[in-house]
């Protein structure tokens, strides 16, 4: 793998691990725009401060966008959504195999 390769790897981790971040991608992941609100439900547990913040940071980074009927991810999240939907079968798999 390149530095460039390692730069472009490293800059996606350090936006996805921030916390909550990958958690509000993937309740947007069904395609169906949310309301600040209902976004704040389905990804549980998060502060309005915070949820305001990744926002912000995912908004810019070109994962999501917010339109008339609230928030939906852009062609790019969607893109990056179906890369990670196989970690719901691995996820599924795995707790199923720890039991």
């Amino acid at each position: 793998m390149s530095l460039k390769d390692n730069i472009a790897i490293h800059q996606l981790f350090d936006q996805l691990e921030r916390r909550y971040a990958l958690r509000i991608l993937w309740a947007l992941r069904d395609g169906y725009p949310q309301t600040f609100r209902l976004l704040q439900d389905s990804v549980g547990g998060i502060t309005p401060n915070t949820l305001n913040t990744r926002i912000k940071e995912l908004r810019e980074a070109g994962f999501m966008e917010h339109g008339s009927d609230g928030y939906t991810v852009t062609l790019q999240g969607q893109d990056l959504l179906k890369r990670l939907n196989d970690l719901q079968a691995f996820a599924n798999r795995w707790v199923k195999n720890k039991d």
